[in-house]
This record gives structure tokens, sequence and C-alpha cells, in this order.
């Protein structure tokens, strides 16, 4: 009878590979901790040696400044001017990460263009726009065209007596009413186009016939914006130059436009180059089986393309948008009225530093935690599903 096989010797703690890794982890951590720790303990004596308050009361305080183009008074309190600057940082990040990704990806498809000449001008804009430090870009603008470029109010540009372009601002025609009234009409439009679009394509699956989804979606969106447009009585007011100002419409501030401006050239030329490599990355067959079909060009990179290239662009486009949103904070150095300039001018008044700039540190922070979980949610949605 053959004996059983001895059980192999345990290894000891000190050798083993596993707990050595748990007690390296473990020991950074605690130094980690102990560095922190120290810090704020530092950070604590120094605060009581001084006597600086570290709490938010200092948000109760009056402002004592005014935001052009606002109606925050001086005697209200610093909370509101942090909301408006909160209010208008997304704005900025909001409108500029629209037409960033729209700029960058016609500017991306041009880069694969066969015009040699589109080609070469899209290749241009994307090589000097990326190698300009944003900073400098940021002053070029502001200085150069906003405020050099433009008119003097009294000889202010009137495009097609639609707009009124001068060194003060851009006037744009603009609707009266409830913006979010406004904004529901939006949202009831997009959600009964994409309805639309849903029942075409299913219509189009069990019979064959074309499903020009996308053309019903945009009657259906049009009709229930136009039907709601006259429901609630809105209408529009157009700009006009009185006396050394603008009234009616809307005006862009100059450093607002400044700062969208150049945010949106900046990113769309990184967007261009994200764009160019995705559709380059789209397997060569793809676009092969198209012509196969007889697309038209643009049918073939609307509906074949673009929609695979987007799924490989999206989380590099992420890091884009996140980008653009923290780059909104050059907007102080132009006097934009943001989250950062709102900081800087409160301390100047005498509020305490470390809350303040720590509160508008935790906003951002929340504005791109949010927009990180949004693109997330679309990397998912686009992610190949394996079976």
């Amino acid at each position: 009878m053959s004996s059983l096989p001895s059980a192999p010797a345990r290894v000891p703690l000190w050798r083993d590979v596993r707990v050595l890794r748990w007690a390296f982890q473990l020991v950074v951590l605690a130094v980690v901790l102990a560095l922190l720790y120290w810090l704020y303990g530092n950070y604590q004596a120094n605060v009581a040696k001084s006597s600086i308050p570290t709490n938010l009361r200092f948000l109760d305080n009056p402002a004592n400044f005014t935001i052009p183009g606002n109606d925050l008074d001086q005697s209200a309190p610093v909370r509101d001017a942090f909301y408006q600057g909160f209010l208008n940082t997304l704005q900025v990040a909001i409108v500029g990460i629209v037409f960033a990704t729209i700029l960058g990806t016609l500017v991306g498809i041009a880069r694969l263009s066969q015009n040699f000449i589109l080609r070469t001008i899209a290749a241009a804009y994307v090589e000097v726009i990326r190698n300009i430090p944003l900073l400098l870009l940021l002053t070029f603008m502001n200085l150069a065209v906003v405020l050099q470029t433009f008119p003097r109010i009294e000889d202010a540009w009137l495009p097609l007596d639609l707009f009124v372009i001068s060194n003060r601002g851009i006037a744009i025609p603009w609707f009266t009413g409830s913006a979010l009234v406004l904004l529901g009409i939006v949202l009831v439009g997009i959600v009964a186009a994409w309805i639309v679009t849903k029942i075409r394509n299913r219509i189009s699956d069990s019979t064959g016939k074309p499903a020009w989804a996308g053309t019903y979606g945009l009657l259906v969106f049009v009709v229930i914006m136009v039907a709601g447009w006259i429901a609630t009585g809105n209408t529009f007011t157009l700009p006009f130059v009185d006396d050394r100002a603008t009234a009616g419409g809307f005006r862009l501030d100059p450093s607002f436009f400044a700062l969208l401006v150049t945010l949106v050239v900046y990113t769309s030329s990184h967007i261009a180059e994200i764009v160019r490599g995705s559709i380059m990355a789209v397997p060569r067959g793809q676009g092969e089986a198209a012509d196969a079909l007889a697309l038209k060009p643009s049918a073939k990179m609307r509906l074949i393309i673009l929609p695979q290239a987007f799924r490989i662009a999206m989380p590099a486009l992420g890091n884009q948008y996140l980008n653009l949103i923290k780059n909104s904070s050059l907007g102080a150095t132009i006097s934009y009225f943001e989250l950062t300039q709102i900081a800087q001018i409160t301390v100047g008044n005498g509020s305490p530093a470390v809350p303040a700039f720590t509160l508008t540190l935790l906003v951002y922070l929340g504005i791109s935690l949010i927009t990180s979980l949004i693109v997330n949610y679309f990397n998912r949605r686009l992610a190949l599903v394996e079976r």
C-alpha cells in the first residue's frame, strides 16, 4: 500500500507574496495618512495663530461689487455672487463643449479630405492652434480681436440688421418669455422626435421601406417648437444701438465672447485630431462595404464611419470636455466673472482665502465629476456588446 503524498510546507508569512503586497500597501496608506494629518495639524495651528476663520459664514457678507450684465447689487450676499459665477461657468462650459465638438469634428473630417487645399488648411489650423499657449491665445483674442478689431459702439457693425457687433459686445436676437417654459418645449420636442425616430426605424425593419427617421423626427420637433412658441405667446426682440449702448435682444459680454471663442478654437484643434485618428481606426472594410452599396460620401461618413469613430473617440473626447471646463477659469485673466474671478474678488474684499478657494475647488470638482458620469454613460451606450 503506497503512502499518501505529504502536504506542502506552509510558506512563512514574511515570505508570502500576497501578505507582503498587502503589508506594503498598508504601509504606504499609513504614510500618506500620517502626512495628511501632519499637514492638517500645521494648517490648524497656523490658522489659530493668525485668527483666520475657516467656516463659510463669509457667504452671508455683502459682496461689495457688481457683475456686468447682471442685476446683482453690491449689498447682495457673497452667496449670490458665487451662484452667478457658477452659472457663468456653466454657460461657457456647455456652449463651448457643443461648438468645440461640432467644429472639431468638421476639421477632423477635413483633414482626411481628398481636396488638397481643404486638407492643408485643416492641418495648418490644427498644428498652429494647438501649439499656442492657451493663456496667450486668450489674451490675443481679447486685446487684438475683441477690443481692437471690433468697431466702437458709434460705428457698430449691423449684419442684416439682426446683430450689433462692437467692442462693447455682440448683441443677438433673443426671445421674450419664460426660459423654463421654452426649455420644457425643447425637451418635449426632443423626446417626441426620438419616439418618432424609433417608430420609423421599426416600421422600416418590418416592411423594408426607407425609414426617413431623421426627416420625420426633425419635422415633429419643428412642429412642436412652432406650436409651443405660438401657444406660449413668445416673440423675438431685435437688438439696436441706443446712444452709447445696445437695447433689445441679448448682449454677449466682450470677455464672455473672447473666452468662448478661445476655448472653442483651442479645444476643437485637439478634438479634430481625436476624430481624425478615430476615423482612421475604423476598419477599412466598413468604408468599402458602403462604397459597394453606392452610398454617397456624405451618407457613408454620417451613417457608417462617424458612428463607429465616436465609439472609439468618446473616452478621449471626455478628457477634452473636462479640460475645457477647467480652462474656463482662465476667464479671470480677462475679467470674465466666472467662479475663479468671483473667488479672487471676494478674497480681495476681505473674505478668508482658504474656505473661498476650497469652495471654488469643490464646485469645479462637482462639475467635472458630473461631466465624467455623463461621458461614461454615453461611452457604455456606444460600447460593443459581445455575445
